[in-house]
């Protein structure tokens, strides 16, 4: 018999305590792989969702400020500007309980299309959508989640602007991760001014496209400089930024999981030490004997170490498998299932998966390295008398 089946036949011996501890590390690294396709996942969530040549204008003070709406005249002047859209939030809530749970915006109606061409708006969506004052658009996402087709009629609830508004759905945002909701402005704010209000004067965020991404930062940089010393100064940013600043919290949490994760990752570190002592305790006659009959310290050391790396590595390679069979089913049922939200995006990439074959090498390795550097340094007479 050659080492490897040695090696290979001393982790059979005891076939229930390998299977016990391999579970341990490959659930282990199965957790650390799906922790790591996180923060990429939302890198590419990110990169999906904001274009690098639209920017979103608010109030410096915050979101919940308005600005004027005479603003949108002198944006739509700017050079470099393609076309803007202002916003207005109306918190539309469908469910009985009057809970909003998605986003819906008055929106400029004939802004839209130049605004959002990477939306791929249908035309007829878009005709329909100029055509009827109650026409809305809604995200798939939406659409899937409640029900919802086209030509339905749906009665929103504001909790912003006391006014009920019913709808027609005339098309959807063809995106599969889109909740968004967009209604007429101009219907909102004849709504309003039914109720004795004084109708919209404001916008609360503007989108504008620019035609290059290298224009980009000139144009925000305009923008700001208009409002400069007034009451409803702007910070302008990128789709991007806008959107990565709303995760930020979330990202802040991943960190905080990845932590735990690293701390699982040594307690299985401690649980592969203690299972590879409790193997070489049992076999202390057995290399005893091979000691006492020529084999060097070297080869007791490298086989007792090869025996916990193999057992670590193959159950990271069961590991970082399961993890990809996780992330592609997620994937699959993302486009079925709203709720998986963005998790649906996640996807094991050749680095996670490096990584996750590194980390369970190395788990082998810490775990190994001490009893068996204990038994191959251990004098053999020493050994022998305790067995014998």
């Amino acid at each position: 018999m050659g080492y490897t089946g040695f090696v290979i036949a001393n982790l059979l011996r005891n076939k229930l305590r390998s299977a016990l501890t391999g579970s341990a590390i490959a659930l282990a690294v199965l957790l650390v792989c799906l922790l790591l396709t996180m923060p990429a996942g939302l890198d590419a969530l990110l990169t999906s969702v904001a274009s690098d040549t639209r920017v979103g204008v608010i109030n410096k003070s915050g979101l919940v400020f308005w600005m004027p709406y005479s603003l949108m005249r002198k944006i739509r002047a700017l050079d470099d500007v393609a076309d803007a859209v202002g916003m207005v939030w109306f918190g539309g809530a469908f469910e009985e309980q009057g809970k909003v749970t998605f986003p819906s915006f008055a929106v400029e109606v004939e802004h839209i299309p130049s605004t959002y061409p990477d939306y791929k708006l249908a035309p007829e969506a878009v005709a329909a959508f100029n055509r009827y004052r109650d026409g809305v658009i809604v995200g798939r996402q939406t659409m899937r989640k409640y029900g919802w087709k086209v030509g339905d009629r749906v009665t929103l609830r504001s909790n912003v602007w006391n006014v009920n508004l019913d709808l027609r759905i005339v098309g959807e945002i063809p995106r599969d991760t889109s909740p968004i909701v967009w209604i007429n402005r101009e219907y909102l704010d004849e709504a309003i001014k039914a109720q004795g209000g004084a109708g919209l004067g404001i916008v609360m965020i503007v989108w504008v496209r620019v035609p290059s991404p290298d224009r980009v930062n000139s144009v925000m940089l305009r923008i700001d400089e208009l409002t400069r010393n007034t009451d409803y100064e702007t910070t302008s940013q990128t789709e991007k930024t806008f959107f990565s600043n709303f995760l930020g919290s979330l990202q802040g949490f991943l960190q905080i999981l990845l932590m735990v994760t690293a701390l699982v990752s040594l307690c299985i570190v401690f649980i592969a030490a203690n299972t590879a002592s409790m193997a070489v305790r049992e076999r202390a006659g057995e290399i005893g004997v091979l000691r006492a009959i020529g084999f060097r310290r070297r080869v007791i050391f490298s086989m007792l170490l090869a025996e916990t790396v193999v057992l670590s590595w193959s159950a990271g390679a069961v590991g970082v498998g399961l993890a990809w069979v996780v992330t592609t089913s997620l994937k699959r049922l993302g486009g079925s299932i709203a709720a998986l939200g963005p998790l649906g995006g996640f996807s094991v990439t050749p680095a996670v998966i490096l990584q996750g074959l590194v980390l369970s090498l190395a788990i082998g390795i810490f775990a190994g390295f001490a009893p068996a550097y204990g038994a191959a340094r251990r004098p053999v007479a020493d050994t022998l008398r305790e067995v014998f």
